[in-house]
């Protein structure tokens, strides 16, 4: 027993001395690592880069996922933020628009009052699809002073009559719904022409050219001028609208087949179409003369 001890204490100090000696072998300078080193590091490289490749891949992956997610989740607040700047801009523009044509109409507003005549201003509250072109219906009425067959004007020029007044709202028929049976006394203002002395001529506006968009100015004698771009106003000849209110300008000029007159073709100087805000206009003076015309009769 005793001889077996001593034999592993021997092999146990053997051992020891040879671990020292590869410790102080391996620690000593050198340039190059031994075979055996050799091995370990290879083996020991191959095993990691066997680990950290796919270790590296997943997380590359992970990486761009949540860069992906991070880019979406910005984009998706820019495209919100891009939308609400779009509706921000439609209503800027909208209000815009609306402040336009109250600052214009408040501007014609003040101009008839000048003229003593008595303008009231009102809004479009119902205009139906079927008659778009006919009628539409504002928020004044008998109260506000409102009358039958007063004259109904926009900034940009006159858009129609009112037909059929109750206490707080009126019908108006507009200048595109006006027949034989339905007209107005105009006149067409002279150009300024070197040498000769113009007049104006005086007509009616009987008729709307649907396809084309324009008023029809008719009783015009076949010898007389008419010059394109000319403006049309009404003439207040006929008792009832005022005298001046801007209506058109001529666009064209046709004679009847039979030669005896013209029919005038005007443009309207209001926007028939869109119509928000309009003034009323108070009926003419007394002492306008009515031997011309029949409006709104």
């Amino acid at each position: 027993m005793n001889f077996f001890k001593k034999k592993r204490m021997f092999l146990f100090l053997i051992a020891i001395i040879i671990l020292v000696g590869l410790i102080g072998f391996s620690t000593r300078d050198r340039s190059s690592q031994t075979l055996p080193e050799q091995i370990v590091s290879d083996t020991v490289g191959f095993v990691q880069n066997i680990f950290s490749v796919p270790a590296q891949f997943t997380t590359t992956v992970v990486t761009n996922i949540k860069d992906l997610k991070n880019t979406y989740e910005e984009n998706q607040v820019l495209k919100a933020k891009v939308d609400d700047y779009k509706g921000l801009l439609s209503r800027y523009q909208e209000l815009e628009q609306q402040y336009d044509e109250l600052q214009q109409t408040n501007d014609k507003f003040n101009d008839y009052t000048s003229m003593d005549y008595n303008p009231i201003p009102a809004d479009v509250i119902v205009r139906s699809p079927e008659g778009w072109f006919d009628q539409l219906t504002i928020d004044k009425g008998s109260d506000d002073g409102v009358e039958t067959n007063m004259a109904v004007m926009t900034a940009s020029g006159l858009v129609g009559k009112i037909e059929d007044v109750s206490r707080g709202t009126a019908s108006v028929q507009l200048l595109s719904g006006f027949n034989e049976t339905n007209r107005i006394s105009a006149k067409i203002d002279p150009q300024e022409k070197e040498g000769k002395e113009q007049k104006s001529i005086f007509g009616l506006i009987e008729g709307y050219d649907e396809k084309e968009g324009m008023l029809l100015f008719t009783g015009v004698k076949p010898e007389l001028e008419v010059k394109k771009g000319s403006l049309v106003t009404s003439s207040g000849l006929g008792g009832v609208f005022p005298e001046a209110l801007n209506i058109g300008e001529v666009e064209s000029v046709d004679l009847d087949e039979y030669g005896l007159s013209q029919t005038v073709h005007v443009k309207p100087s209001a926007d028939l179409y869109n119509i928000d805000k309009v003034l009323v206009i108070d009926a003419a003076s007394e002492d306008a003369s009515s031997d011309n015309g029949d409006e709104g009769l």
